[in-house]
């Protein structure tokens, strides 16, 4: 919110737009008997000014927003796993569109723990890819919200979660 402070214009000219986030984990020590499983999450570099981000993207004809958020997942980073069906958080941005617009916008979050990771994806060598703890994550993002957001995570079991197939 601090960002749409700093253009109140923004803020008042129209409709939040909606897109959808992977909030992709894996487990650094899989199998150990322990309360507090250690988790690293994935961040990404935007594709133009490589700032740290989550991989997320505007809505998908004929998917619902979880699929959506998995197939962002999978084309921004490679990745596939268990996605959860309901909304893990939200934060809220300022997009610059292409024509140079700039448009409010709210990021629904879903949490994928990954199981496969692929070398070859659609945007393969566009991105940066990091695998780094909670509190690193919070550190890189811009984002006051999404900053939040990632030092206070905590993976939800699998209620309500579903394979993501492909």
């Amino acid at each position: 919110m601090k960002q749409l402070a700093g253009r109140p214009e923004k803020l008042f000219s129209g409709a939040f737009r909606q897109q959808y986030g992977a909030l992709c984990f894996r487990y650094t020590n899989p199998g150990a008997e322990t309360d507090h499983p250690e988790i690293e999450v994935l961040v990404v570099t935007t594709r133009d000014s490589r700032r740290w981000i989550i991989p997320k993207g505007w809505p998908m004809k004929k998917k619902k927003p979880h699929e959506a958020a998995a197939t962002e997942a999978w084309e921004e980073a490679g990745v596939r796993g268990t996605v959860s069906k309901q909304p893990v958080g939200r934060y809220t941005y300022l997009k610059e569109l292409d024509d140079g617009d700039v448009v409010p916008c709210i990021v629904d979050i879903f949490q994928i723990e990954v199981a496969h990771t692929q070398e070859q994806f659609r945007e393969v060598g566009q991105r940066v890819l990091d695998w780094v703890s909670p509190d690193e994550a919070a550190r890189r993002v811009r984002e006051l919200e999404l900053k939040s957001l990632l030092v206070d995570f905590r993976p939800r079991s699998g209620k309500g979660q579903r394979k993501k197939k492909g």
